[in-house]
């Protein structure tokens, strides 16, 4: 049986909190199993400041070593790891949520580099970066404007972290999107990752939708987001 394997994005940890909503309503409907990979550089199984991209990478791997056939559904930077990490034989679809689809040779810093609105980090004395300059109100109007439940919106405010430099700064090594079937989740409604950079990196995958969603669709739209899950589970 297929299971779905999710890779959440950067600076936040938990990432079975963050996939909850869509993981139960998949299951509900038509009794796919799910789990979140732990990434090390966001502090998951790992001194901070201490792992990179090809760490997070290798939790993935040993994820996919667990399974017969898995769906691969990445968040943001989630979609970095994968294109490093989901070059196994188990992988049988990718899905990409505002995510990013790099060549080899490309380090997510390189991926944003041309990005006009970056969010905000500052550095740690320990090899990490994270969230600066905003307030948990002014953060959720940026990613979460579309989450109207407060007490869900506190909840992912207090699931950011810090998360190692180099997970940034890494280049990739694999791409393992190409010759592999895709779905790209466009979040036209996004106010951190612009509709300019989502279009070139879904221009890659096999396929694309569009969903009226901010960045973290999984929250504020669980319902579409385990939609166009359940389509792909079913179709491909």
């Amino acid at each position: 049986m297929v299971e779905i394997l999710f890779v959440h994005g950067a600076l936040v940890r938990d990432g079975a909190w963050w996939w909850q909503r869509v993981a139960e309503r998949i299951h509900e409907r038509i009794g796919t199993v799910s789990r979140a990979v732990d990434l090390p550089s966001c502090g998951e199984g790992a001194m901070p400041g201490t792992a990179d991209l090809l760490e997070d990478a290798r939790a993935l791997r040993a994820a996919l070593d667990d399974v017969d056939e898995a769906l691969v559904v990445g968040h943001s930077y989630g979609g970095t790891v994968i294109a490093e990490g989901a070059d196994h034989p188990a992988t049988r679809h990718l899905v990409y949520i505002t995510s990013y689809l790099p060549d080899v040779g490309q380090s997510q810093a390189d991926i944003m580099s041309g990005e006009q609105d970056p969010v905000g980090v500052a550095p740690g004395d320990d090899g990490t970066v994270r969230i600066a300059g905003y307030t948990a109100s002014s953060f959720g109007d940026r990613f979460w404007q579309d989450l109207t439940d407060e007490e869900t919106r506190a909840e992912a405010w207090d699931r950011l972290t810090a998360q190692s430099v180099g997970a940034f700064g890494t280049l990739t090594t694999r791409a393992a999107w190409r010759g592999r079937p895709s779905t790209y989740l466009v979040c036209r409604e996004d106010r951190s990752t612009s509709l300019a950079l989502q279009r070139f990196h879904a221009g890659r995958a096999t396929r694309s939708i569009d969903l009226a969603a901010g960045h973290h669709p999984f929250l504020s739209r669980p319902d579409l987001v385990a939609e166009e899950l359940i389509r792909v589970l079913r179709t491909d």
